[in-house]
C-alpha cells in the first residue's frame, strides 16, 4: 500500500485538482484537459500512477511493439500492465502491418484491466523503429492508412486513437490529411506532435500549424510540444483550439507542472524540497510494487531523479555522485541528503532555489 503525502502536500495537490475540469473527446473521457505523452522506458505504471497522483488528466502508456505481444513477449506482456487504481490510461502500439496491429489490439482489449483506448504510434522518430517502417515512417504513405485505420478498428470494441508528428520533413507536411483519414476511419482524436520526423526533437514545435489542423479538423486534436513551463501551459489552455494538451519532457524536470498549470498570481502556494523528495518516494513505492527486479528500480530512481533536479544547486555534482553510487542503499542516503540540503538552502535564500528553465532540457528525445 502506498502511503500518503504529508497534509501539507497533499492540501496543494487537493486544492489544485479541484481547478480541472473533465472532458470528454469522443468515446473517451479524461480528469482534465493535460495528459501524460507517451515516452519510451518512461511511461510505464508506476509513472502513470505518480502523474496521476500529481494532476495529469489521463495518460499513454509507452510505446508497444505489436510484434512483441503477438509473440507473447515476457518483457513485453509485463509493458502493458495497467494497475486497478489507474484512470483514463491507453495503450500505444507501434508496428507497420495492420493485421498484426489489430492482432495485438484485440489481446490487449482482453486484458484483465484493459485500457480506456488503444492509441497508433505514428510519431515515433528512432531509427530502430522507422527503419523497420513503424512510427513515423507510417506518415511516408498516407494513402495506406485508410486500410491500417480500418482494420485495426474493425478488429476491436475499444476507442482507437493515433499520435502523428506534423510530417516527415518540412516539403511533405501532411498532418491535416492524415487528420482527415482518421476521422473517415473512425478513429476518436488525433494527437500531434508540432515536429516532422527529421526534426527529431530539435527546433521548436510548430505550434501555429497545430493550431491551424485543430481549428479546421473534423475530430478533436491534442496538442503536443515545448510545453515545460507553467506560464505557457496556462497561456495555451486559455487560447488553444486544440481540446487537450500533452505533456512529455516538463514533468520529467518538474513533477508538478500539470499542478502549477492551475496557478493563479493569487495563489501562495509553492513546492518544497521536501515536497520533491515525497514525490520520490511515491515512485519508488509504485515502482516496487511493480517489479522486483532492484536493477531496474534502481535505474529509474537515478533517471528521475537527475531529470528532476536539473537546475537546482549543486546539480552537476550530485549527477556524478548519483551514478557514481555503489547500491541502492547509498544512492537513496545520497538523495535524502541533497534534498536536505536543498531545504537548508531555501531557508537561507527563499524561494529561488531553483534556475528558470530552458529550451534545452532533453533535446534529445521525449515529448
Amino acid at each position: 500500500m502506498v502511503s500518503a503525502f504529508s497534509p501539507d502536500l497533499q492540501n496543494k495537490i487537493d486544492t489544485l485538482m479541484a481547478r480541472r475540469k473533465s472532458i470528454t473527446l469522443g468515446r473517451v473521457s479524461f480528469d482534465g484537459p493535460l495528459l501524460v505523452a507517451p515516452m519510451s522506458a518512461i511511461t510505464s505504471a508506476p509513472y502513470r500512477m505518480l502523474m496521476q497522483d500529481l494532476g495529469a488528466g489521463g495518460s499513454i502508456s509507452e510505446l508497444i511493439s505489436c510484434h512483441g505481444i503477438n509473440y507473447k513477449g515476457v518483457k513485453t506482456l509485463h509493458m502493458l500492465s495497467i494497475a486497478a487504481e489507474e484512470r483514463n490510461v491507453g495503450i500505444q502500439l507501434f508496428g507497420e502491418d495492420p493485421e498484426a496491429m489489430a492482432l495485438a489490439a484485440k489481446r490487449v482489449e482482453a486484458l484483465e484491466h484493459p485500457p480506456k483506448f488503444i492509441d497508433i504510434n505514428m510519431g515515433c522518430p528512432v531509427r530502430k523503429v522507422v527503419s523497420k517502417g513503424a512510427g513515423s515512417a507510417l506518415l511516408r504513405a498516407p494513402e495506406k492508412l485508410g486500410t491500417f485505420f480500418s482494420t485495426m478498428r474493425k478488429a476491436i470494441q475499444l476507442p482507437l486513437t493515433v499520435k502523428i508528428r506534423t510530417g516527415q520533413n518540412e516539403e511533405s507536411i501532411n498532418a491535416p490529411e492524415v487528420v482527415r483519414i482518421a476521422h473517415e476511419e473512425g478513429l476518436e482524436f488525433v494527437s500531434i506532435h508540432g515536429r516532422t520526423s527529421v526534426q527529431q526533437y530539435r527546433g521548436k514545435a510548430n505550434w501555429e500549424l497545430i493550431e491551424k489542423v485543430a481549428q479546421e479538423a473534423p475530430l478533436p486534436i491534442i496538442g503536443n510540444g515545448d510545453l515545460q513551463a507553467p506560464e505557457e501551459i496556462r497561456k495555451r489552455l486559455n487560447a488553444t483550439h486544440c481540446k487537450a494538451l500533452m505533456l512529455g519532457r516538463g514533468p520529467l524536470r518538474s513533477p508538478f507542472l500539470f499542478l502549477e498549470s492551475y496557478l493563479t498570481p493569487e495563489d501562495k502556494i509553492f513546492f518544497t524540497p521536501g515536497d520533491y523528495f515525497q514525490v520520490l518516494s511515491r515512485y519508488r513505492q509504485y515502482l516496487e510494487a511493480y517489479t522486483p527486479i532492484a536493477r531496474v528500480i534502481e535505474t529509474q530512481i537515478k533517471k528521475h531523479v537527475v531529470w528532476m533536479v536539473a537546475g537546482m544547486p549543486g546539480a552537476s555534482q550530485f549527477r556524478s555522485q548519483v551514478f557514481a553510487s555503489a547500491d541502492f542503499p547509498s544512492l537513496w542516503a545520497l538523495i535524502i541528503q541533497y534534498m536536505e540540503g536543498l531545504t537548508a538552502h531555501l531557508q537561507q535564500h527563499g524561494e529561488g532555489f531553483r534556475e528558470a528553465l530552458d529550451g534545452d532540457f532533453m533535446e534529445g528525445g521525449h515529448g
